[in-house]
C-alpha cells in the first residue's frame, strides 16, 4: 500500500519528497517483515522457514538503513531516537519523567533562548 501525499506533490520542496519517499519505503519494509515472520512462525518445512526468516532479517536490514536515512535527514529523527533507542527504562517512563528530548522552540525573535537577558535571580 502507497503512503498518499496529503498536499500537492508537486507544491512539496524536494527534501519533502525525499522524505515521504523514505518513510513509505519503511512502512513497506516493515510490512515485509512482518509478512516473512508471520510465515516462518508457521512454515513446517524447516528449509522454507529458514528462507522466510533470512527474508525477514534481510527487511530488518532495510528498515534500519532507511531509519537512519531518517536520523540524517529528517527533522527530529535523532533526538527522538537519541531519547528512545537503546535505553533500559519503561519507554512511557521516559516520557513522562521528561526525558525525552524537547522539541526545538519556534525560530525568530520570540524565542526567549536567543535573548541572553541572564537570571532573573536576585544576586546573580
Amino acid at each position: 500500500m502507497a503512503l498518499a501525499y496529503h498536499e500537492a506533490p508537486d507544491k512539496l520542496p524536494a527534501e519533502v519528497i525525499e522524505q515521504h519517499r523514505a518513510i513509505a519505503s519503511l512502512i513497506e519494509e516493515l510490512e515485509a517483515t512482518i509478512w516473512y515472520h508471520e510465515r516462518a512462525a508457521l512454515s513446517a518445512d524447516a528449509q522454507l522457514k529458514s528462507v522466510m526468516e533470512h527474508n525477514r532479517d534481510e527487511e530488518i536490514e532495510h528498515a534500519s538503513m532507511l531509519i537512519e536515512w531518517l536520523r540524517r535527514n529528517f527533522p527530529g529523527f535523532e533526538q527522538q531516537l537519541k531519547a528512545y533507542l537503546f535505553t533500559t527504562a519503561a519507554l512511557t517512563e521516559l516520557e513522562e519523567a521528561g526525558e525525552s528530548v524537547p522539541r526545538k522552540p519556534a525560530q525568530g525573535p520570540s524565542t526567549l533562548g536567543g535573548l541572553n537577558i541572564g537570571s532573573l535571580k536576585q544576586g546573580e
